[in-house]
């Protein structure tokens, strides 16, 4: 297998996995260590990554743009637009940009007309599952004429990557959406009727009930919490995006509405 020199932005804990697949099948990745974190730093190391160069953020954004024949953008969804903008913006990028983010189609055609309009071809993408490793069973779904280019670099990794033919452009990103719109939408959902119940006193007849008509939520509930503490501030982004989707389509966007502001602020909702 050739090498492909392969751009990342940026390394948290999803994009690391997803740059350790890459690097365990001989590609080299770089990334932007300009104002990150040493926490950004030691997982970056991990996977087997490499600093692009230059003295500061744009210069090594350029030197990524000069180099990289794939950028692979996995970043909060709020951060989707101005990554992409801050990155190819000032710089000429003929290779792949694969947006990987949990945005909505709309989104994902305004960050495909930010790379083209940088000389890039654009992919769409939209992870599901947790970061990639031996027992995750991700999957990586692509769309767009050249996402076939892009699942060869996966192919024999941990992360499954699946191209999603002739659903147009921004269709990995749809299913991100309607996937994401379930299962995290029913979490906030969970976590809202039992703040109403604590709140009126009843919490303990509920989980009592629960557990007779409905096995299992009760610890799906508390799974959700757990879940929601750890990781709603990037959720919230993700239900805004999902909000957007539905209205595009002509369908009420008020469920994710409200699941962003579950999400925003999580600690009203739990006890």
């Amino acid at each position: 297998m050739s090498e492909t020199l392969i751009g990342l932005l940026h390394p948290g804990e999803m994009g690391a996995a997803v740059a350790a697949c890459l690097a365990g099948r001989g590609h080299q990745v770089l990334w932007l260590p300009a104002g990150r974190s040493p926490a950004t730093t030691a997982r970056a190391a991990a996977a087997g990554l490499t600093a692009a160069a230059g003295p500061d953020a744009a210069g090594q954004a350029a030197d990524l743009a000069r180099r990289a024949e794939v950028i692979l953008s996995i970043c909060p969804p709020h951060a989707a637009l101005p990554v992409a903008r801050a990155v190819l913006g000032d710089h000429a990028f003929t290779g792949i940009f694969v947006d990987a983010n949990a945005i909505s189609p709309g989104t994902a055609r305004e960050v495909a007309a930010v790379a083209e309009s940088a000389g890039a071809r654009y992919v769409d993408g939209g992870i599901i599952g947790s970061p990639p490793g031996p027992a995750a069973g991700s999957r990586l779904y692509l769309s767009g004429p050249h996402a076939g280019a892009v699942a060869a670099l996966f192919a024999g990794s941990t992360l499954q990557a699946r191209v999603i033919e002739g659903r147009g452009l921004t269709a990995a990103s749809a299913v991100k959406m309607a996937y994401a719109g379930w299962t995290k939408g029913r979490a906030a959902l969970l976590l809202a009727v039992r703040a109403l119940a604590r709140a009126e006193g009843v919490e303990d007849t509920l989980l009592a009930e629960w557990a007779l008509s409905q096995p299992g939520l009760g610890q799906r509930s508390g799974g959700a919490a757990r879940s929601a503490a750890a990781k709603g501030w990037r959720w919230t982004g993700e239900m805004t995006e999902i909000s957007a989707s539905m209205r595009a389509n002509g369908l009420p966007g008020g469920f994710h509405s409200a699941a962003a502001e579950v999400f925003g602020h999580p600690d009203r909702f739990l006890d």
